[in-house]
């Protein structure tokens, strides 16, 4: 029987989730502080008085473009998953991890206060099993083998506010590796013979899913915007 594994897990700070999901995803203490998070909002939005990418009071409670930043400063981006398609197309081969948004009550204290927040969940896999790395949670939770995970996906997501996104390398992201290849061949094959029977596969989001998503709280900026603002700003 197999030791059990070591995983770094985040637990809850404030409104920090974003910084713990991606400390999670990486594996590592201190693969990004709060303060780097804060320099990200900052470039993002320079010359404002409120900053739309965090919490009023600078607690945290960072939105997705800060994500998508600070992964693109490891070489990763993050995917939008459109719920529209089954997570069976996913290539796990070539996917790192998964950033889950999801619906949260907020409290202060112990007093559960009548406030909605957005909150990040990191799920990744770690010597053969996936597992839920929530920073709210007390231990990871085990989601178990691939098939496991697809169902658990599944399950995630069919709640209307609850969005997945996919990590992977910017190779990856570049080749649109990040799903099974014979879908990408079906879709062009069905779009060639069919136009008007064309069902949108496991890939990027069309224009009006992207306005969708784009019009919930945590609006997410396009991934070319986010990308062009950092090499605009140099000696980051």
């Amino acid at each position: 029987m197999g030791s059990k594994p070591q995983i770094y897990h985040e637990k809850q700070v404030k409104e920090l989730c974003a910084l713990h999901a991606l400390n999670n995803l990486f594996q590592t203490r201190n693969t990004f502080s709060k303060s780097e998070l804060d320099t990200i909002c900052s470039r993002l939005s320079p010359n404002v008085w409120i900053n739309p990418h965090r919490s009023m009071l600078g607690l945290g409670n960072y939105d997705i473009n800060v994500i998508m930043a600070a992964l693109q400063k490891k070489g990763c981006e993050a995917v939008w998953f459109d719920k529209r398609k089954d997570p069976g197309c996913l290539d796990l081969s070539n996917i790192c991890g998964f950033i889950l948004n999801v619906p949260s009550d907020y409290k202060l204290g112990f007093v559960m206060l009548p406030l909605r927040r957005r909150h990040w969940i990191t799920i990744r896999q770690i010597q053969g099993n996936f597992y839920n790395l929530d920073s709210k949670l007390d231990s990871p939770q085990l989601i178990g083998r691939s098939s496991d995970l697809i169902a658990y996906l599944k399950e995630q997501l069919d709640s209307k506010e609850k969005e997945l996104f996919v990590v992977v390398s910017r190779e990856v992201e570049e080749k649109q590796l990040w799903m099974h290849q014979y879908t990408l061949n079906n879709r062009g094959q069905d779009t060639l013979s069919n136009q008007k029977d064309y069902e949108p596969q496991c890939g990027s989001p069309d224009d009006s899913l992207s306005s969708d998503y784009n019009n919930r709280d945590s609006e997410c900026l396009r991934l070319n915007e986010v990308r062009n603002c950092f090499v605009n700003n140099e000696n980051f």
